[in-house]
């Protein structure tokens, strides 16, 4: 297959394929095509690219007979008419129009964010990687905005005592940035709808904020779910009690195919710490923090809140490494007796990804 990585439009940073990837295609007998400059902010330069058996040129010089694109983000425009694959985490809910504008070309369409929670793809799951290296990141960047230390120090000046940081939502971020801010010496709460999640939190070092009568769908992928008005009601109370005694705020709380529930109002900024600091991770979804602006820190009320929808992005390096190992394991799947030519295999993993096949849609995208 003829391959082509591109640049990714700011403010990303990652890049969809290191040269170890590039590498590991070449042996396969693929051809790699990667943009000038494509890993430079990931810290992988152009001669790592040609070391490991990449061409290379301008945006300008797109090879015309590529054949797949890969990608971190969806583009906002195709490089080429002949493309036949792009393979990315396209978040389809958000890119729709977009993406079903590309299906009458015959283009197949993949989308990582997709794949199924499952035991055989857990080697290929991009979001989970990805939110593992957010959750981490989201607490070091609070801790360096928060205008106080995390940790309890004892000094002939004083004590100081520890941050107090609440988490909401103990999925991947979630559990990584409890950890984070544990080993920081903050004191941890977290909170989640699926009480299922209580033991792993209490066994990273935090404290789980229980409300009884939630609902949980373990089919649901690790995502919480819609809930009842009165669990809401309930849920919200108790929050408040939390947001008014946090320094920290980490949000992570997202439903799939819907907007983020808002769970830090206006008038609660405005009771938060003097100084306090929220990370809203779901700053894609619409933010779980009222007024939440995406890429920016904005100070509403007492509260800094810094819109985060792409935190793994900050730590490109490690975050673009492991992208292209589940990217690696994934494709592998396409593989028939020659591992140079990918095809559409029927696997319940690839089905679930995706999008459209040949000039039909599929899954989210059927017509």
């Amino acid at each position: 297959m003829n391959i082509s990585i591109l640049k990714e439009a700011n403010p990303e940073h990652r890049v969809s394929a290191t040269p170890e990837l590039v590498q590991a295609w070449v042996k396969k007998g693929h051809r790699v095509w990667v943009e000038t400059g494509a890993g430079l902010e990931a810290a992988y330069s152009d001669e790592a690219y040609a070391e490991a058996g990449a061409q290379g040129g301008s945006r300008d010089q797109f090879p015309l007979d590529t054949e797949v694109l890969v990608t971190v983000n969806c583009p906002t425009e195709l490089p080429a008419s002949g493309l036949r694959w792009l393979i990315g985490t396209l978040s389809p809910a958000r890119h729709r129009s977009l993406l079903e504008s590309w299906v009458p070309s015959g283009l197949t369409i993949l989308s990582l964010d997709a794949l199924p929670r499952i035991t055989r793809a857990q080697n290929m799951d991009v979001l989970s990687s990805q939110a593992s290296l957010g959750g981490y990141h989201a607490v070091i960047e609070a801790a360096a905005l928060l205008p106080r230390c995390f940790p309890m120090m004892m000094t002939a000046a004083g004590t100081v005592v520890p941050a107090r940081v609440l988490v909401i939502g103990a999925g991947v971020a979630g559990l990584q940035a409890i950890a984070t801010a544990k080993r920081l010496g903050a004191v941890v709460v977290a909170f989640d709808t699926r009480p299922s999640v209580k033991e792993q939190v209490e066994s990273l070092g935090g404290h789980f904020i229980e409300v009884e009568g939630a609902v949980e769908d373990r089919g649901a992928g690790g995502y919480a779910v819609q809930q009842s008005e009165d669990y809401r009601r309930r849920q919200q109370e108790r929050l408040n009690e939390e947001l008014l005694k946090a320094d920290v705020v980490i949000t992570t709380a997202q439903i799939p195919g819907q907007r983020a529930p808002v769970l830090i109002s206006s008038p609660m900024l405005n009771r938060m710490k003097a100084g306090s600091v929220v990370m809203d991770l779901a700053a894609a979804g619409g933010g779980n923090c009222e007024g939440t602006v995406d890429g920016q820190n904005i100070r509403l009320g007492q509260a800094l809140v810094c819109g985060r929808s792409a935190p793994a992005s900050a730590k490109a390096q490690d975050a673009s490494r492991m992208y292209s190992r589940n990217l690696l394991a994934f494709t592998s799947l396409l593989e028939s007796d020659d591992p140079s030519k990918w095809a559409l295999v029927s696997d319940e993993i690839v089905t679930a990804c995706c999008l459209a096949h040949q000039g039909s849609g599929q899954g989210l995208l059927a017509s």
